[in-house]
């Protein structure tokens, strides 16, 4: 079967309200605070990723669930509105789409809280991924495996379909609220991702609680998958089994940082199927994420292809 999608991305979507920064720790008493900045705006780290691929000219598909609420014609709107495609976006007849609240706090520009009911997230599972838009992807990106535990736990099976129909295959599990990182799930689930995408607390957690980072990404290399991890600041490494290819953060004015590891994710896995080797997919990812913090919120700001590029293209001209 023809390859009619570069990219299937599986996982949750949710409107985001982003409110910050708060400049003192947060009250409860009834006591209202106010903050200088607002913003609604897509969520979820599947959904922003697929956006952020979707900016930089890749045909996505979408599949995972929202509820038939305001809120899930909301997320539908906003992923058809940037180009991706909703067939594979279930609604739930009875429970509500999952909504975030993330809060950021003045003079820490990469930390903010993050609260989020869960609505759909545990109800969704890998039944809810049209076997047509499996077989129809170049790549299969999943994400927020700790959030949907009825999809993670068929996530190997997905994964390993979706190679069998010539794909390449990526995980990005992001935070696990519970603490406990299912360490048997993981297991399964290694052996059938091509690439995993970490950012640095989450590959210390993975690996186990190592401290060192490129000896997390190390270990988690040895379970399978190539292991790309972002870190901040401090720009972002990647460990194909072998060796270890780094590169740095891209200078950025960030007005938050909700949504650029998203961002980065997508920006990775455009630079692999555009063909570029690890570490020109490592610098495109890196610039992505640092462009997608220009404004509030994960989707607003993700760059064109064009954008990343004359970035990488200045600052090799002008190292610093």
């Amino acid at each position: 079967m023809p390859h009619t999608f570069d990219l299937l991305v599986v996982g949750d979507a949710n409107p985001d309200v982003v409110l910050g920064p708060l400049d003192a720790p947060l009250a409860f008493d009834q006591h209202e605070q106010l903050v200088p900045d607002g913003a609604l705006t897509l969520g979820g780290s599947a959904a922003i990723m697929a956006c952020g691929a979707a900016r930089l000219g890749l045909r996505v598909a979408f599949a995972g669930r929202v509820g038939d609420d305001d809120a899930g014609r909301y997320v539908r709107d906003a992923l058809t509105a940037r180009g991706v495609d909703t067939r594979g976006l279930r609604v739930d007849p009875e429970l509500p789409t999952p909504l975030t609240v993330v809060l950021t706090r003045a003079g820490v520009e990469s930390d903010r809280a993050i609260v989020t009911a869960p609505g759909t997230l545990r109800a969704t599972t890998p039944e809810d991924v049209p076997a047509d838009l499996l077989a129809a992807a170049r790549h299969v990106h999943a994400a927020s495996y700790f959030l949907l535990p009825a999809l993670a736990a068929g996530l190997p099976g997905l994964l390993s379909t979706a190679r069998a129909h010539g794909a390449t295959t990526s995980l990005d599990t992001n935070d696990d609220p519970a603490g406990r990182w299912d360490p048997a799930g993981l297991a399964a689930v290694l052996p059938h991702t091509d690439y995993l995408l970490p950012n640095a607390a989450e590959a210390r957690k993975l690996a186990g609680g190592t401290a060192d980072l490129t000896e997390a990404a190390t270990a988690l290399a040895g379970r399978g998958p190539v292991t790309v991890v972002k870190n901040g600041a401090e720009g972002a490494l990647c460990h194909d089994g072998h060796t270890v290819t780094r590169a740095p953060a891209f200078p950025a004015r960030p007005v938050d940082t909700v949504g650029a590891g998203d961002s980065f994710d997508a920006g990775f896995v455009a630079g692999l199927l555009a063909g570029l080797p690890l570490a020109g997919a490592l610098e495109l990812a890196a610039v992505c994420g640092a462009l997608s913090t220009r404004a509030a919120g994960g989707t607003p700001a993700q760059p064109t292809w064009d954008e990343a590029y004359s970035l990488i293209t200045r600052e090799r001209k002008n190292p610093a």
